[in-house]
């Protein structure tokens, strides 16, 4: 019976964060949902630029973009996030908008492979 109420409590916070709006969060918890919903939004966006840009490139280029992505996750990680004994903290706020950062920046590159050609150099990045 825990268990149930434990997965009920679980799957019902969201449907009552979304009733309260995220134009007007009403508590922590509302603002915790709102901000992760545009979180995982950012992160879809830039999975798919991620995924155009890397029709562009041949297997070394998408080597190279590879190895910036994973440098740029691991900057994102250290800068938003932090671990404590008592559990992981990430500021959201920090995460979007790096992320919508990255993905510009992605959007950039794309661009470029486009119009005047690749630029490796900055792929790496």
């Amino acid at each position: 019976m825990k268990k149930l109420a434990v997965i009920l409590t679980a799957t019902l916070i969201p449907f009552a964060a979304h009733a309260a709006g995220c134009a007007k969060p009403r508590n922590a918890f509302d603002q915790v949902y709102c901000a992760s919903n545009i979180f995982s939004q950012a992160d879809r966006d830039l999975n798919q630029q991620y995924s155009r840009l890397r029709t562009h490139l041949n297997p070394g280029q998408q080597a190279a973009l590879k190895t910036g992505q994973l440098a740029w996750l691991k900057q994102r990680d250290q800068q938003c996030s932090e671990e404590k004994d008592s559990g992981y903290f990430v500021n959201l706020e920090c995460a979007v908008e790096m992320t919508q950062q990255r993905q510009a920046f992605l959007q950039e590159r794309e661009r470029e492979c486009n119009s005047t050609g690749c630029v490796d150099s900055k792929l790496g990045q």
